[in-house]
């Protein structure tokens, strides 16, 4: 299910932050970017957390090797990530 208040329902400073990561990267926004620019204490604190634990935490594994594993298992699953 797709959210339309994603696509529109942003304040003008993220709409423009939005605007410059296309224009920049010439590809559209992500859906879980605009999910966390629209509810960051929602979602976005509590994931970035998360994922800065898992990626950037503690570990047997190097940062390389983590971020090697996340775009095997995104390819696998067919993500862009």
């Amino acid at each position: 299910m797709r959210l339309g208040i994603l696509d529109n329902g942003h304040t003008l400073g993220k709409k423009a932050l939005m605007a410059f990561i296309r224009t920049v990267s010439r590809v559209p926004v992500a859906d879980i970017v605009k999910m966390v620019l629209y509810r960051p204490e929602f979602l976005g604190t509590p994931l970035n957390s998360m994922v800065q634990e898992a990626m950037r935490g503690p570990s047997e594994w190097s940062v390389a090797e983590r971020e090697m594993m996340a775009a095997y298992v995104s390819k696998t699953n067919e993500c862009e990530f």
